[in-house]
Formats: structure tokens, C-alpha cells, sequence
């Protein structure tokens, strides 16, 4: 092909995809006159760029467009509907045209007559009167008009090199103006550049693609030869390379950044087509839909990129066609007639968050849960165990829909599990949130590259594994002996399923030598046999909204990996992602937690049936309560909410002792009571479950007959006023359940269990709610606030912290995040002094923004202390002097 024709079919494709964008943009707001500058400039500068190259074809079409525009930027028309299709539908068929170019080097000849007649009745502004595909236009006397000028004057060709954009060259800037959706996006935030301003850009080269990644890969190699020659310098003394070693590391990791810039891209390069299929849509479905899109100069890896073009395609598709209502839906719901699909993505710890949004009517949990069981894919048992976002997750499933017909939009059953899938395939994850009446939104966390990621490297049965950074949350230390439960962790079982408690959850495990047959029967013989004395370690991973402890033998540290593809032995083995060679040489293989979800029935869209019976986030919401379901003298099931259980224990039966007349065992270095829960609990059992609670020091042991499940359920007391020890009847995974009165057993231990609690809770400085967005801050404020001996309830967004308030909750003092999505901070804040419990509550600001504006806008909101995230001791300084003055003003 030649040069100058290659140089103008990049030129030309990446116009076109700024006009597929601007023409949308257009005729949403036609008085937007640097968007039809814009547009006319392109299609132009394509016209008189492809006379001057002999392509009369392109040249007649284009023209015509022109005309159009033309008549457009003159005032003659407006960028209506029936204006603005024919010129879309020309811009498609120039697309067919360079495609054809790209394949065969030459225009292949066809008919274009009647779309350029379409195009001239436009141009008049009349209605076409026929199809564009119909054939020729009847007025042939139009058509010759619309050719006039398929040879070129010395004015047109004087044109081309005034208003063309330069082919190649490394003394030429790139375009001037970005995609109308990049400008539609960024006048959105103040932030849109005039379409006419030149653009101040450095000087750029055309690099092909090939170069880039052959470039790629020797440095991949390089940061592999760098990893080997670090292993050499940490076991062998050679003081006299560790100088020039360092600064070889240094440069390797600069030059490895560099080159990882030049793969990088804007992720509203996947966005530029989604305008035009929005507004295909649209009219296709006869629905009001505006896509918002967020965040489209957030950069990844371009590799990334196109494998993430089609899950979002499909994903904004099935928002436009399953979520959103019709305009008459909208308006009976009390809602705007136009429904909008928001775009968003953003960076967040090493990895890019994208986040698919729509305003529609949520998915159908009951047309799903009919749709599961008519599949058999779950029992009605299993389906009364789950939770709504559980039962949702089923879309996820291969094969499954809930459309009552196939149309050309969707309702075959494909897609869903193939966008799971394909963004698992990279290393990423999704997830979904939805609220009936009010929308859905799914949420993808892919990671920033493919090529050279950092891992942490662990063991188990003496081989080692890598586990990309991206998956790891936390490390955790624990024991198998049961006798270290003063000391540590100690890795517990319910129903023979290993569980750790893990602050205010269970955190389901799988051991990673028992999951790929390394233990003490591998059939090679070379297995290890693990003390129970001895720790493990747990590598708490990100699965989807779930977590998932692995346990392994080693932990070893951190390092840059390169990514090399699974062998075809093994890619039947979906726990693996990858391999990768280390600093010693050795080969070893990349875990995907993902895949270990799955392999063990843990993962997120999953067969759940083999799952353990455990659920992965005990936690309490504002919905739902996590309950703990048991036996105790009977065949129906008891529940207790589960965030009241300290720990779960099975004592032996000849450490139970006799003590004044009660039960009593030796617990933590000192006597626990132990009450029956009933007169009928089984003597024949070796060890004797036990529920303990424990408060301000003190323990107290319920024994029961069996401890079976736990499960999120909402908590509706049916059927109160039983006997004592019971707050009433619920239902509960299907069945009747009693839920027991723990004050009342509390009472049956010590009557003076509730006796000064206003004293002894003196040694606690009072209950904190930490509202922020960012788990990182999470994970980091939590503990320095325990440590100060504060109670602290963290909750992720305003909409989490006003639910607690509905339910009652009180504390002492809210920090609060200001930068947050949905509502932040400032709004969080008003809507706290409204009135209702919290409204005198002390407020403590936490925010990146310092200035005095930020700082005035912060106290006009009601915040009563505002402080910059890196100044921990400010902030419990700010908090003691908040609660100081509370306990003033109520004295």
C-alpha cells in the first residue's frame, strides 16, 4: 500500500471517530457552533484530501455530507433528527469505503446514489423520499447536481493544503481539537477547550504499533535480567557491583515506565463510539436515553483497553434496552421522561475503576429468582438463604435472561457471562449494585496493564506461586492449634468448613495445598506435612465483593513480574492466570483468586450449591442482619444476630467444670460461666458448642446443640411475646426460626451484666462513625482510632451512614470523607443538621483539599472541625477536643 494512502487512512479513521461522536453531540445541542465547526472542518478536510488522492467514490459522498453541513453552519437548516440521519448514514458508508481501502489498497465500486440523494433532500430540507438503499434516485437532473464537482478546481486543491491536517511528519503537531464527546465531558466539568483554539502540543511521530510492543518486550526482558542480577547481590558479597546494580535498577525502572506511558491511552478512546449507539438506540427503542460519560482522560493500558471495548459496549446496550423505562414507564414512576447511562472511571490503588450506571427501574429479583428455579440452577431452599444482590448476581450465569423475547437489542441469554468472563480473563473483576425503582449499577475493577504487574510471592508444599498485588488485601497470621486462641488467630470450622474471624466477619478459607494436591499424598512424594504448632499464613484476596482467605505456608515479598501466557497443557486450569520467571531463573505459576473462588464454589456468579456454608461478608447492614443459626433441645432452629457472638468454640467435655452450683469453664485465663440454653442439650457429645459473648471484659458461654449456618436475613420479630429467653418467631432461609433474647441470657450469668454501663464504658472514649469512600483510608483510619479507644463503625458512602441514623444508631462523634460519589461530604453534613438524632452531633471534615475556601464551605455545611487526611494526630486531637466539649455542653 502506498505511504500516502496509509498516512490518510489513519488520518481519516481517527476523524471519523471524532464525527461519530460530534454529530451526535449535535443534534442534542444544535446551537453548539464549535461542535459544527468542528464537524465541517473533518469532513472537509476528508473530501478534499481524498480528490487530491484520485478516490471519487469517498469524494462524491463526503461532498454531499459537506452540502449538508454546509447549509447547517449557514443557518439554512438545523441539526434536527432528519437532518442529522443521512449524514450519519453517510458517515457510515465512508466507513465501509475505508475499510475496503484498508483491505484491498483500492475503492471497490458501488452505488451510492441514493444516499447522496438523501443527502441533497436534506440539504433543501425535505424529507427523503425513498430509501438510501434503494437505488437511484428518480431526478437524475439532482444527482448530476449532487457530482459537480468530482474533478477539483485549483481552489479546492489550495483547500486541501490550507485546512488539511498533515499526513506524517515529525515537525507536525496532532489533531488540534479532541472527540465532541471528550468535549461534551469536559465542558460538563468547566474544563472544554474552543473548538477553533490551536492546539499547544509537543511536536509528535507516527510510531506503529509493532514497535511498541517489540519495544515492550525487551524491556520486559530487561526488568527479568534486573530481577536475576538483584537475587545474585542479596547472596553474594560483590560490595564492588552494588553501586552500578542500583542505578541499572533505577534506570530499569524509568525506562519501564516510559515505555509503559507509550501504551497508554485515554479510556474515552473505547468510549467514542458508545454517543452514536446511545442515540441508535434510542430511536430503535423509542426511549429518551443521555449518556453522561465521566473521567474519559483516565489512562490505561491500550492492550486493556481493546479487550474492554466490547464487555462495555454490551454492558451500556443492556442498561439502554433492560434498564431504563419508556417515557410513559418514567413519567407513571414519578421520574423524568429521559433516562441516563452514566460512564464513569477513575484510578483507585493501582487499578482502573469503571462504573456503568443507569437511573431505570433496577433488575427484577423475582423474575430473576423464578427464572433460576426454572433453570434448576438453585433450590428454593438455597434461594431463601441468599440475598437480593446474591439472587441478582445470576445474570452473570451462561445461557441466562430474563427477556421475554429476542429482539435485535438482546434476549438470547449471551452476554453477561461472556463480559464476566472476558474481564476476568484480564486479571479484573465486576460486580453490581441494585435498587428496585431506582437503577443499577455495576462496577468493574480492571488492572492498569498486562505486561509487567506486581506480585506477591508465596509457598505452599514446597512450590511457589505468584499473587497479583492488585487481588491481595491484607496478610494475616494465624494458627491451626486451637490451644494458641490467646495469642492469635486461630483458623476455626463450621460444618467442617475452615473459617478465620476476621474482626467483624468470617472470612470463608481454602487451603491452596489442599486445592492443587501439594500436601503429604502428592503423588510425586514430595509434599510436606504441616505442624499444627507451627503458623500459617492467610492472603486475604478481592473476589468479586467478596473476600477469600488462601492459606499458604510462606510469604516471601513483593516484586515486579512479567506476565507470560499459561501454556495450552494448562489453560483447562482456569486458578491460573499466567507464569512468570523469577530472580533465581525458576518458572512459577500466577494465581488467579478469581479462579480459586470458582474452584472451590466460592465465585461471584458461581454454582453456589458446593459453596461452604459460611457466607463471605458476615457483616450487618442496614437492610439485612447477619444471623447465626443453631440447634439447641429441639428440632427447630434458633438464631441470634451474629454481630453479638465474640467467638464460636467447641470445649472439650472434661474442661467443663462445676463451680457454686453453675456451669464454668477455664477461658482466657480466667473462669467463664456457662448457661444451657436448654434443659434437653445433648451429654453424649466429645466437645460442647459454645456461643460466647463477651462485653467490657467480661465472657459469658451459651451452649448449644449444634451451630449450622450463617445467613443474611432481613429481621422482622413476626410473632413476639413467647417465653422468656425469646424475642419472638422470624422467618429465616425459609423456615420459622426463634430468634433467642441474648440480654436475657446475659442476665442468666451475671445479673450484674448490664449493671454500670455508663461507668465501665468510661474506659472507652466513645462510639466514632467513619464515613469514607476510600477503603485504603478505611483500613488505615480503623485501627489508629481502636488503638485511642474509640468505638468506630466505618460505613463506605453517606447514603450506608444515613440508613444507620434511620435505624436508630447513635454515637458520639462522624468523620466524614468529603470527596465521595453519589453525595459527598458537604451534602452529607446538611443533610446530618437537618434535624433527626445525629444533628448535634461533633462532625470532623477529612479531606485532601485544605484551602480556605474548602475550609469555609466545610464549616457553612456544619462541620465543626475540618482536617487534611495526613495529619493523624490532628485529627484525634480535633476529636477529643469535639467530644470534650460535648461532654461540657451536656453537663
Amino acid at each position: 500500500m502506498d505511504d500516502l494512502l496509509a498516512d490518510f487512512l489513519t488520518e481519516t479513521n481517527e476523524s471519523i471517530a471524532e464525527l461519530d461522536v460530534a454529530l451526535v453531540h449535535l443534534e442534542r445541542t444544535p446551537d453548539d457552533a464549535q461542535t459544527l465547526s468542528l464537524i465541517f472542518r473533518l469532513v472537509h478536510t476528508i473530501k478534499g484530501t481524498c480528490g487530491f488522492l484520485g478516490l471519487g467514490r469517498l469524494e462524491r459522498v463526503a461532498h454531499a455530507a459537506e452540502n449538508v453541513l454546509g447549509k447547517l453552519r449557514d443557518n439554512t437548516l438545523t441539526a434536527s433528527t432528519s437532518v442529522i440521519s443521512p449524514v450519519l448514514a453517510a458517515l457510515d458508508r465512508i466507513k465501509e469505503i475505508i475499510a475496503d481501502l484498508a483491505a484491498t489498497g483500492a475503492e471497490i465500486t458501488g452505488d451510492d446514489s441514493a444516499l447522496i440523494a438523501a443527502l441533497a433532500a436534506a440539504a433543501e430540507g425535505e424529507m427523503a423520499t425513498q430509501p438510501m438503499d434503494a437505488g437511484p434516485p428518480k431526478d437524475a437532473t439532482m444527482r448530476d447536481a449532487t457530482m459537480r464537482d468530482a474533478t477539483m478546481s485549483e481552489e479546492d486543491v489550495d483547500n486541501i493544503f490550507a485546512e488539511a491536517e498533515p499526513l506524517s511528519g515529525a515537525d507536525t503537531p496532532p489533531p488540534a481539537t479532541p472527540p465532541s464527546a471528550a468535549v461534551a465531558a469536559e465542558a460538563a466539568r468547566g474544563g472544554a477547550k474552543p473548538a477553533g483554539e490551536p492546539a499547544q502540543a509537543s511536536q509528535t511521530i507516527r510510531v506503529t504499533v509493532d514497535v511498541l510492543e517489540d519495544l515492550m518486550t525487551l524491556v520486559s526482558e530487561l526488568v527479568l535480567v534486573r530481577n536475576q542480577l538483584l537475587q545474585l547481590s542479596r547472596t553474594q558479597e560483590a560490595a564492588a557491583f552494588s553501586v552500578p546494580l542500583q542505578r541499572l535498577s533505577h534506570i530499569t525502572s524509568e525506562l519501564q515506565e516510559g515505555v509503559m506511558k507509550t501504551r497508554m491511552q485515554p479510556i474515552g478512546h473505547a468510549w467514542n463510539k458508545l454517543p452514536r449507539l446511545v442515540r441508535d438506540l434510542s430511536h430503535e427503542l423509542d426511549k429518551k436515553i443521555e449518556l453522561v460519560m465521566l473521567g474519559a482522560d483516565t489512562e490505561l493500558d491500550r492492550q486493556v483497553l481493546e479487550l474492554i471495548k466490547d464487555p462495555l459496549t454490551h454492558m451500556v446496550r443492556n442498561s439502554g434496552d433492560h434498564g431504563l423505562e419508556t417515557p410513559a414507564e418514567r413519567r407513571a414512576a414519578g421520574k423524568a421522561e429521559t433516562g441516563h447511562i452514566t460512564l464513569n472511571a477513575y484510578h483507585e490503588g493501582g487499578r482502573i475503576l469503571i462504573e456503568i450506571a443507569d437511573d431505570g427501574r433496577g433488575l427484577p429479583v423475582d423474575r430473576i429468582r423464578a427464572k433460576v428455579l426454572a433453570n434448576a440452577l438453585a433450590t428454593e431452599a438455597e434461594l431463601a438463604g441468599m440475598s437480593d444482590t446474591e439472587i441478582q448476581r445470576f445474570i452473570f450465569r451462561a445461557g441466562f435472561s430474563t427477556a421475554a423475547a429476542v429482539t435485535a437489542v438482546s434476549g438470547r441469554g449471551v452476554g453477561m457471562d461472556v463480559v464476566k468472563t472476558n474481564i476476568e480473563r484480564i486479571g479484573g473483576s465486576i460486580d453490581l449494585k441494585s435498587t428496585p425503582g431506582q437503577g443499577t449499577v455495576f462496577t468493574i475493577k480492571i488492572p492498569l496493564t498486562l505486561a509487567i504487574v506486581s506480585a506477591l510471592i508465596v509457598e505452599t508444599g514446597g512450590e511457589r506461586f505468584a499473587i497479583p498485588q492488585i487481588s491481595v488485601v491484607e496478610l494475616v497470621r494465624a494458627s491451626n492449634d486451637t490451644a494458641q486462641r490467646e495469642t492469635g488467630n486461630v483458623i476455626e470450622r463450621v460444618n467442617g468448613t475452615p473459617v478465620l474471624r476476621l474482626r467483624d466477619r468470617l472470612l470463608p478459607l481454602v487451603g491452596l495445598s489442599d486445592l492443587l494436591c501439594l500436601g503429604a499424598d502428592r503423588p510425586d512424594g514430595k509434599g510436606t506435612v504441616t505442624n499444627p504448632a507451627e503458623p500459617v499464613y492467610i492472603v486475604v484476596t478481592q473476589v468479586g465483593a467478596s473476600l477469600l482467605g488462601i492459606i499458604v505456608d510462606r510469604v516471601f515479598d513483593t516484586e515486579e513480574i512479567v506476565v507470560k501466557p499459561v501454556a495450552p497443557i494448562l489453560r483447562h486450569i482456569t486458578m491460573f492466570s499466567g507464569n512468570t520467571i523469577l530472580g533465581d531463573g525458576s518458572v512459577i505459576m500466577i494465581l488467579d483468586p478469581t479462579g480459586v473462588a470458582r474452584a472451590t464454589g466460592l465465585g461471584a456468579g458461581g454454582d453456589s450449591r458446593n459453596a461452604p456454608a459460611v457466607a463471605p461478608e458476615a457483616v450487618r447492614t442496614a437492610e439485612k442482619t447477619a444471623m447465626l443459626l443453631f440447634y439447641a433441645g429441639g428440632k427447630q432452629p434458633l438464631a441470634v444476630p451474629l454481630g453479638l457472638v465474640a467467638r464460636l468454640e467447641a470445649i472439650e467435655r472434661n474442661r467443663i467444670e462445676t463451680s457454686l452450683g453453675a456451669l464454668v469453664t477455664q477461658y482466657r485465663g480466667s473462669l467463664m460461666k456457662l448457661v444451657p440454653l436448654s434443659a434437653e442439650l445433648r451429654t453424649d457429645l466429645p466437645r460442647q458448642p459454645v456461643l460466647v459473648f463477651t462485653d467490657r471484659g467480661r465472657s459469658m458461654g451459651l451452649m448449644v446443640d449444634e451451630i449450622v449456618d450463617v445467613v443474611e436475613e432481613r429481621l422482622n420479630i413476626e410473632l413476639s411475646g413467647a417465653r422468656p429467653g425469646l424475642l419472638g418467631t422470624t422467618v429465616i432461609a425459609g423456615r420459622a426460626t426463634d430468634v433467642i433474647d441474648t440480654g436475657y441470657w446475659l442476665t442468666q450469668a451475671r445479673q450484674d451484666w448490664f449493671d454500670g454501663v455508663e461507668s465501665s464504658e468510661a474506659g472507652s472514649r466513645g462510639r466514632v462513625l467513619l464515613v469514607e469512600d476510600s477503603s485504603f483510608f478505611r483500613q488505615m483510619l480503623v485501627p489508629t482510632l481502636t488503638a485511642q479507644d474509640y468505638r468506630v463503625t466505618a460505613v463506605r458512602d453517606a447514603a450506608e451512614a444515613l440508613r444507620l441514623r434511620e435505624t436508630g444508631t447513635m454515637f458520639e462523634a462522624i468523620i466524614s470523607d468529603i470527596e465521595m460519589p453519589d453525595m459527598d461530604g458537604f451534602a452529607f453534613a446538611r443533610a446530618v443538621r437537618e434535624g433527626g438524632i445525629w444533628a448535634k452531633l461533633p462532625m470532623i471534615a477529612l479531606s485532601g483539599r485544605t484551602e480556605a475556601a474548602d475550609i469555609a464551605a466545610g464549616r457553612a455545611a456544619g462541620f465543626n472541625e475540618y482536617v487534611a487526611k495526613q495529619q493523624r494526630e490532628a485529627l484525634l486531637t480535633s476529636l477529643r477536643d469535639c467530644l470534650a466539649q460535648l461532654i461540657g455542653a451536656e453537663a
